[in-house]
């Protein structure tokens, strides 16, 4: 049999720039003492942790975890790209539902440099060597990897449907009216459509810069547990992980010869789909939605992915409001990576703080009224996927 899952408790801190930052070890420690506070427990009252982060050496997990104590836990590194996150916390999850442990402990962070993502090890085969040669033979442009990837990929929706690089554009703005109200978000000045059409082209006529998040350092984490652990301790349960699934990269990835499904449509649409079905709900009963907007191009790709509209129909879900506040559902209130920023480790925990923060009614300004189903997207390229659906109980 298996355990319902609880998120007793959230913590995350603001996001910076790099170079503002504070080392990772404090970072992280801030993040799970903030986790630890919210969930009303003390930190030997963990079992396991699962720690993720992508750019440090082996056992920064445990360097973290020793800024807050020694207890002899088991602790598990992990990294998975950009879904690193929510991948420890799909690891946390499995623990406390098959009752290998009560009460679990999921941290991301990262402290990044500043610039366009790039490779640290260029003396052994690239995780992107096959997905490298076929954006090679798909596109044309000296863009950075990550840049040429979903700008590819939006520049294939663009072709096929006709899409406008206008609502890329309207997708940043409404990113920046959301991240407004949200007192964690890294850029919190609203910008408009036009303005996101006028700055810097990165890729003329395909992506400019700022539908593209920044490079951010920062922390998150969550506290999983057992209904009878929450129940003994007296500890917050009215969110619970109703449904979650993780998928990597199937076939089409390379066979389909289609920048969307290199950049992870596939895998994303797999996941939704293998949730919606465990959960017995559609997407359309969901209220709210944290998905990986890393650039305006994926978020628009995503509402198709996860079902909120139909293939070919991302545009006018734009353009009728139907993504935003008295619309069809709430995307990204956070302000989502556009705005919050992007710190590969940290964004799937920290996707999970909003989500429980707007299921428990207490997201402030940013509140989707009367919200009792929370989505989450987390996607790495290399790849990996993680959609996580949580309920108010």
């Amino acid at each position: 049999m298996t355990q319902a899952v609880h998120v007793a408790g959230v913590g995350m801190i603001p996001f910076t720039k790099p170079g503002a930052n504070e080392p990772y070890p404090v970072m992280g420690a801030r993040a799970v003492r903030l986790a630890l506070a919210d969930a009303g427990i003390a930190y030997g009252q963990v079992q396991q942790a699962y720690v993720g982060y992508v750019y440090a050496d082996s056992t920064a997990g445990q360097r973290v975890l020793y800024e807050v104590g020694m207890t002899g836990i088991p602790v598990v590194n992990v990294n998975n790209n950009c879904a690193t996150g929510s991948t420890a916390l799909f690891l946390a999850r499995q623990a406390v539902e098959s009752g290998a442990a009560e009460c679990v402990l999921a941290v991301g962070f990262e402290q990044m440099k500043p610039g366009a993502l790039g490779e640290v090890f260029d003396d052994r085969p690239s995780p992107f060597e096959h997905f490298n040669a076929l954006a090679d033979e798909l596109v044309k442009t000296d863009a950075p990897l990550a840049l040429r990837f979903f700008g590819g990929a939006g520049l294939a929706h663009m072709n096929e449907f006709g899409t406008k690089l206008e609502t890329f554009a309207k997708i940043r703005a409404k990113a920046s009216r959301h991240a407004a109200n949200n007192p964690m978000a890294l850029l919190k000045k609203i910008v408009t459509e036009e303005e996101v059409m006028a700055s810097p082209a990165i890729w003329p006529g395909v992506l400019t810069r700022l539908m593209a998040c920044p490079p951010t350092c920062g922390a998150a984490a969550a506290v999983l547990c057992s209904e009878a652990f929450a129940r003994r301790h007296g500890l917050d349960a009215r969110v619970r992980i109703k449904a979650q699934a993780m998928t990597t990269d199937f076939p089409a990835a390379f066979e389909a010869r289609d920048m969307r499904e290199v950049v992870g449509f596939g895998m994303a649409k797999a996941a939704a789909d293998q949730v919606y079905e465990a959960a017995g709900v559609g997407a359309g009963d969901v209220d709210v939605v944290e998905l990986h907007d890393c650039f305006a191009q994926n978020e628009l790709l995503s509402y198709e992915a996860l079902g909120l509209c139909p293939c070919g129909g991302a545009e006018k879900f734009v353009v009728d409001g139907d993504n935003t506040y008295g619309g069809q559902v709430v995307t990204n209130p956070s302000g989502g990576l556009l705005s919050k920023g992007h710190p590969l480790g940290a964004t799937g925990l920290a996707q999970c703080t909003e989500l429980v923060q707007q299921l428990r009614g207490n997201a402030d300004k940013r509140q989707v009224e009367g919200a009792r189903l929370g989505l989450q997207h987390n996607l790495g390229l290399g790849g990996a996927c993680v959609v996580t659906l949580y309920e108010r109980v």
